[in-house]
């Protein structure tokens, strides 16, 4: 007898299924009924695998979705979680799901990342010497983001860590992204998650 596996999609798209027809829910229903199993109440998620959406900026949640369903985002986990989950919505979906996580109260950084202060310098300075911009130029002073440039503010570290390395290697494909990260040390990558994350 075959074993059937489960992935984490395939699982989702049986709960969507197991409800009413994806077309007719609403955004707050599918964050209810889907996207909370994952990224946690309110999408303040607990576990660094998936990103805090909570208080992230709505273009920037309707960007990737949107970038998901159409199969433009090709990182690993974007293709083993997300292409599958985001497939079957519409834009007026994508727009209500962006806007209840958007209007979600964000989370509180932590404080004192050993590597903090460091990374501070990072973000606020950049890094002349490896070609690295001030990231806060971008996603502001306080890491709040702004329209389709993400919120990085009391994002799990694990998390950040992996999307600049990725950023860095082309796994994760953004011209900006890479430019600004490829020449990155691992240190400077763990201080300036160890700030994002921790102050």
């Amino acid at each position: 007898m075959k074993k059937l596996i489960w992935s984490p999609t395939w699982l989702c798209v049986v709960l969507v299924a197991a409800g009413m027809p994806a077309q007719a829910q609403s955004g707050p229903q599918i964050v209810k009924r889907v996207c909370e199993s994952c990224h946690g109440p309110d999408g303040n998620s607990t576990s660094a695998t998936f990103p805090r959406l909570n208080g992230q900026q709505a273009s920037y949640i309707i960007a990737q979705l949107k970038s998901f369903r159409g199969h433009s985002r090709g990182d690993p986990h974007a293709m083993a979680y997300m292409w599958g989950m985001a497939g079957p919505l519409s834009d007026d979906q994508i727009a209500d799901i962006a806007k209840y996580f958007s209007s979600r109260k964000p989370t509180e950084p932590q404080k004192g990342g050993t590597l903090a202060a460091e990374g501070r310098k990072i973000f606020t300075d950049g890094v002349d010497a490896h070609n690295i911009p001030a990231c806060a130029a971008c996603h502001g002073d306080h890491g709040e983001g702004n329209s389709e440039i993400p919120r990085l503010a009391g994002q799990h570290a694990d998390y950040l860590k992996i999307q600049l390395e990725d950023f860095r290697s082309l796994v994760r494909n953004n011209d900006v992204m890479h430019a600004n990260t490829k020449d990155m040390t691992n240190r400077e990558i763990e201080a300036v998650v160890s700030y994002m994350a921790n102050e």
